[in-house]
């Protein structure tokens, strides 16, 4: 695991872009990092239909998904407002 790409414990729902949106830090910036519902059911065979459910499974699955979100920041796999996207 590199390091310099450090993620917080914090995670929220945004039910109007059905993403979970979680907070990775390198070299002192915060990076905004999104995951989709429909990413999070097809890693997880179960259906996201509300903030509990799609909270709990990025629990279960949150280091690969951290892994994940690791290697796009180091590949400046940014969009347009600065963000990591995991679709």
């Amino acid at each position: 695991m590199n390091q310099s790409i450090i993620f917080t414990d914090q995670q929220s729902w945004d039910g109007n872009r059905k993403v979970v949106v979680f907070v990775g830090q390198q070299s002192g910036n915060l990076i905004e990092c999104l995951v989709s519902a429909h990413y999070l059911e097809n890693l997880s065979q179960l259906q996201i239909d509300d903030e509990v459910m799609a909270l709990k499974v990025f629990s279960e699955y949150r280091f690969d998904l951290e892994d994940l979100a690791e290697e796009l920041i180091e590949a400046e796999e940014f969009n347009q407002l600065g963000q990591i996207e995991i679709n």
